[in-house]
């Protein structure tokens, strides 16, 4: 068990890990499109339904996040923290959970639905309403627990009434880490 926290606690995310890390690094001239990365243990995670950057913070030895925007209303984001332990990894997932179903106004609601991916995995819709149905905005993340690490996929934008579809690509590039997240976590 200490060989398991110590390894934890000295395993860095290294660089050209994440699947856009490559393509945030490439210079892009357009002024309507930007990346941003960082890998502050701090940082708030890409889905936080509260905004209090408070979620998942507990246990952290490691992050690294990917935002990626464009201009008038789109942004996707990629995050990947490791926890010094497999139960602390899960109190995250279960922060996220809680402040889907706390938070949120008569404006703009969250959901999530559990998946099958990874240790645990869920779906997180956040959506726009004009009264009952759904207005144009929203965000649609794929949040995955394996072993010590959480993966998240985060796509924001004019999405109008959520479908099945919106998460095709978040659930794609969930896999995709899936299959490498072992060489870095304590699978």
């Amino acid at each position: 068990m200490i060989s398991a926290l110590l390894l934890a606690a000295t395993v860095a995310i290294p660089t050209n890990f994440l699947l856009y890390e490559k393509a945030a690094a490439t210079k892009d001239d357009n002024p309507e499109t930007s990346w941003s990365a960082g890998s502050r243990k701090s940082a708030p995670l890409v889905v936080d339904p509260c905004q209090k950057g408070k979620a998942g913070q507990a246990g952290r030895t490691q992050a690294r996040t990917l935002i990626y925007t464009s201009v008038p209303d789109y942004a996707k984001s990629e995050q990947v923290v490791l926890y010094a332990s497999a139960a602390a990894a899960g109190k995250a997932l279960r922060d996220v959970e809680a402040a889907v179903r706390s938070c949120g106004t008569k404006g703009y609601r969250y959901s999530a639905k559990a998946l099958a991916l990874g240790d645990r995995a869920l779906s997180v819709t956040g959506q726009a309403y004009e009264g009952k149905k759904p207005a144009v905005g929203g965000d649609r993340a794929i949040v995955t627990r394996r072993a010590n690490a959480v993966i998240i996929y985060a796509v924001s934008g004019e999405w109008g009434t959520p479908k099945a579809a919106d998460f095709k690509q978040q659930t794609k590039d969930t896999k995709r880490m899936l299959a490498k997240v072992c060489t870095i976590a304590d699978c």
